[in-house]
């Protein structure tokens, strides 16, 4: 019997939560609450389903999203989620058939760029997108770290705060922040009001965090931490594992100073960091970096390039220079000839310049993985996926895509 793919109607909606459950290995009930809360939240002309015999077996949907490119420019994104099949009809060519689906509405909508984070490494290649941002997971001994001191810059202080103070303020300060972080993402009300327990779904156990803000000498608030404790002792001898479930900071003076105040916690033996940038600084402050060991280090946000001109004229580059890219792309959105014009000030623009003779012939996922500094296109010549026109292209090609601290996708989607 053939699936039928298609876009969601209202009625679909709870078998199609639950499809997306089970094909991430998980029980499909879903509470009518969870229907609820969760249902404004989803666009349905955004969201597609297999449906066999009348049950949905496989989901796919996206949100809009605004990316943070290298020189603190954003755009509009399509972010791509909740991608299931259920274990009974794979190899069908399902997903196949939703993600080409979603590449056109990307393009016709004006997105440039399609984004999502990959739970399996293999599948979305073959879709055009490249790794574009990683993140890296240190668990470290708090009794081996041995803490620098603070910098003279360190003036503010770090206070304790209430969910409502972080719901209230928040959002501000992560804007601040995600423009100074390529490979972030906006967020919505409703991440907010979740990530402080204002809105809490059945199905997922709530343990509400500590909050901390840091404030400089002004009283701003420049960066925020939250974390959690496990209350477990040997005996008389505590061993509390604390957990970061996030920290931001728009200075390095509040960056330093949560971290230093998250290391330095009574009781606490062992800090997880969650996931940080792959060049995270929190290993510098510590007087034993091998006190801090790397749990996961891994891929994180994928990109996909829809509108290639306009996504590379956004960005800003790290020297004067021009380059030509030949773009090898079998769906055709991101294939052609590219100019890229770097002027001195790290201003570019790029066009389409199908007669001009390449630098670097190279996939249009490998582009994506140079497009926010994470990469290196020596590195890629290298293994063979590049292709230099003549020696020395890949090197230029770096001189122009580098970024002095490596992309980090603060939030997953």
């Amino acid at each position: 019997m053939s699936l039928e793919v298609r876009t969601l109607e209202a009625s679909d909606y709870a078998g199609w939560l639950r499809a997306t459950r089970l094909g991430f290995l998980r029980s499909a009930t879903v509470s009518d609450e969870e229907i609820e809360l969760r249902r404004p939240y989803t666009d349905l002309a955004r969201a597609q389903g297999a449906f066999d015999d009348g049950r949905c077996v496989a989901t796919f949907r996206s949100m809009p999203r605004d990316l943070t490119v290298p020189g603190g420019a954003v755009l509009p994104s399509s972010a791509i989620t909740q991608v299931t099949v259920s274990a009974t009809h794979r190899r069908r060519g399902v997903a196949s058939r939703m993600m080409a689906n979603e590449l056109a509405a990307t393009a016709e909508r004006g997105e440039p760029l399609a984004i999502l984070i990959a739970a399996e490494f293999p599948i979305y290649g073959r879709f055009g997108f490249g790794p574009a941002a990683g993140v890296t997971e240190w668990h470290v001994d708090t009794a081996r770290a041995g803490l620098r001191p603070p910098g003279d810059d360190e003036d503010g202080r770090v206070e304790l705060v209430d969910p409502a103070d972080v719901l209230k303020s928040g959002p501000e300060l992560h804007e601040r922040v995600r423009v100074q972080a390529p490979g972030s993402i906006n967020r919505n009300d409703r991440w907010w009001e979740m990530f402080t327990g204002k809105v809490q779904m059945s199905n997922d156990p709530w343990k509400e965090p500590i909050f901390a803000y840091y404030r400089d000498s002004a009283g701003r608030i420049d960066g925020l931490a939250a974390y959690t404790v496990e209350d477990k002792w040997r005996g008389m001898y505590p061993e509390a594992p604390l957990e970061v479930k996030q920290l931001i900071a728009a200075t390095p003076a509040a960056e330093r100073a949560l971290w230093r105040f998250l290391l330095s916690i009574d009781w606490v033996t062992t800090v997880r960091t969650g996931f940080r940038a792959h060049d995270d600084v929190m290993p510098l402050l510590l007087g034993d970096r091998r006190a801090a060991r790397i749990d996961n280090s891994s891929d994180f946000l994928w990109l996909r390039f829809i509108d290639v001109p306009r996504a590379l004229a956004a960005r800003t580059y790290a020297a004067p220079g021009s380059v030509v890219l030949d773009v090898v792309d079998p769906y055709g959105y991101a294939a052609g000839r590219f100019r890229v014009e770097a002027a001195p000030d790290g201003t570019a623009t790029a066009e389409a310049a199908p007669s001009a003779a390449p630098d670097l012939t190279l996939t249009a996922a490998d582009l994506a993985t140079l497009y926010l500094g994470d990469e290196s296109a020596v590195r890629l010549a290298t293994v063979g996926q590049a292709t230099e026109s003549h020696p020395g292209a890949a090197a230029r090609v770096d001189a122009l895509f580098r970024t002095s601290r490596r992309p980090w996708a603060i939030d997953g989607f």
